[in-house]
């Protein structure tokens, strides 16, 4: 809920509260604590009334129509029946990404190879000659 707040924000806000409600605080937050409790017993005695008419285990997270019609419309093989074409599509890509990971990391070995070779050569490598003494200057 408050991902995009930092914690400065949350300070101010706290803050704001505090300027607003004063001494009055606690009560207002044992209110909306005991607000949260009482939907939470209405929302699991909606979704245990639900299961008792339709003679069904239903959570809440079944009420999601996708939800509600996958668990409770379809069948499993009419599930596997659906899930089957884009199954195979699935594999498919997934045969193909490890194929381009192999490629990409044989890539990088070699490329790897070649700059231990050229760092492996002989320390003293021949020097250009000077054009002109350092000395005489």
């Amino acid at each position: 809920m408050f991902e995009n707040l930092n914690w400065w924000e949350i300070g101010a806000l706290l803050m704001l509260a505090l300027l607003i409600f004063g001494e009055r605080l606690p009560k207002v937050i044992g209110d909306g604590l005991r607000m949260l409790r009482g939907l939470r017993s209405m929302a699991q005695n909606a979704t245990s009334d639900l299961s008792r008419e339709l003679g069904t285990d239903i959570q809440l997270e079944d009420l999601h129509p996708k939800a509600f019609i996958r668990k409770h419309l379809l069948s499993e093989e009419d599930e596997a029946a659906i899930r089957k074409p884009l199954q195979s599509l699935l594999d498919d890509v997934k045969q193909d990404l490890n194929g381009v990971k192999t490629e990409l990391s044989d890539v990088a070995k070699a490329a790897d190879l070649k700059s231990a070779t050229q760092t492996t050569a002989p320390a003293e490598a021949p020097r250009p000659a000077q054009r002109f003494d350092l000395d005489a200057t």
